[in-house]
């Protein structure tokens, strides 16, 4: 069996950062929309961001819906294609809802200006993006998170809900990836 840990170069985000990160995050949250009286919906984008937007939404004490749309921009590659693929959709109208989009990472920025005005442009009373981590050197469209938990150099993390090529997933860490893993032919 192979041990995943020895793919990666070091711990970016310990777990105990982690937990600080998402309670931070989800004190924010709740109180940006902690009185507007009107429907909260979390909508997290899978697959990636799902280990987050677990812990996040067990420390938001608001009503709130949730969500999940698919959508896909890497593939097994380890740099996005610049190409958005929408594989799942909502099952509900988010018509005068405040939606908070939930995504692991924002590098380029592609992914999440398409969802955002997506999403607006159903009725959305509106549309914020909170993102675990943001490279923002890589930013190619004009688009900035408005809750972010950790801005990140640009190295290819894993872990905590992020992966490459369906692995590493699991790891209760985020960790910088040996590049010679996703170098390899």
């Amino acid at each position: 069996m192979h041990d995943m840990s020895a793919d990666i170069e070091r711990v970016l985000l310990s777990e105990r950062e982690l937990k600080d990160i998402c309670s931070a995050l989800a004190g924010r949250i709740t109180k940006t929309y902690a009185d507007t009286g009107r429907e909260l919906v979390f909508v997290s984008v899978l697959k990636g961001s799902v280990v987050f937007t677990a812990d996040l939404l067990r420390r938001v004490p608001l009503p709130c819906a949730l969500e999940f749309m698919k959508v896909s921009s890497y593939g097994a590659a380890a740099h996005s294609s610049g190409f958005i693929q929408v594989h799942l959709d909502l099952k509900r109208s988010v018509e005068g809802a405040d939606v908070v989009i939930l995504e692991d990472i924002v590098d380029s920025g592609r992914t999440l200006q398409k969802l955002s005005g997506l999403l607006a442009g159903r009725g959305a009373h509106s549309v914020r993006c909170c993102t675990l981590l943001d490279k923002p050197t890589c930013r190619q469209v004009d688009f900035r998170a408005d809750f972010v938990g950790r801005c990140i150099p640009d190295v290819f993390v894993v872990g905590y809900g992020l992966d490459y090529g369906e692995r590493y997933r699991n790891l209760p860490y985020i960790g910088v990836l040996r590049s010679a893993v996703y170098t390899r032919a």
